[in-house]
């Protein structure tokens, strides 16, 4: 079963991502997105790290999400990816996404459109629990500028393109969860 958590900055969704992982009763496998690259980040990569149970099993996952996603994958194993925006951000600034944005120019950025068909190709095809962790940034306001629009509206269309293959999608907000679709009621596995 595949299951996005959106939600807010700090909405809770990691952590009833952690919690649903854990209740699992499988292996849990965090992926990480983030890129630890100064002290803000590195600090809130060690309190995630401090959250997390030892046991758990670790991949970090900046850009290429899909392949790590298809070798960790298993019946046995519950996949917990956090998240999906960090994701995003990296592929959009690691491309020439972010910077064809700030020069008024149009997107033509393989690294990004490639990256997340080949998740989204991949995601119904994977064994055991996959759940994924993004950001709902399309409640605020529109970003002053061109790249931030950019990846407003590239956030929005991936979470509507991953929340389409996930069985179960829930909206955390002030940390309670709002479950807003569940196949998996329908058709458990």
């Amino acid at each position: 079963m595949r299951e996005l958590i959106l939600g807010g900055a700090r909405s809770g969704k990691s952590a009833l991502a952690e919690q649903r992982a854990a209740a699992s009763g499988l292996r849990v496998i965090y992926v990480a997105t983030a890129q630890a690259l100064d002290d803000e980040m590195r600090r809130r990569v060690a309190r995630h790290r401090t959250r997390r149970s030892a046991s758990w099993g670790l991949v970090e996952s900046p850009l290429n999400l899909a392949a790590a996603l298809r070798r960790n994958a298993a019946a046995e194993v519950c996949l917990l990816v956090d998240c999906l925006t960090l994701w995003l951000s990296n592929l959009l600034f690691a491309g020439e996404a972010a910077w064809q944005a700030e020069a008024g120019l149009p997107i033509n950025c393989p690294l990004f459109r490639d990256e997340t068909q080949t998740m989204i190709d991949a995601l119904p095809q994977l064994p055991g629990r996959i759940i994924l962790v993004s950001n709902e940034v399309g409640c605020g306001v529109v970003p002053m500028s061109p790249v931030s629009r950019l990846f407003a509206d590239e956030q929005g269309r991936l979470n509507q393109r991953v929340a389409a293959v996930c069985e179960r999608v829930t909206l955390v907000a002030g940390g309670l969860p709002l479950v807003l679709k569940d196949d998996a009621r329908a058709n458990p596995e």
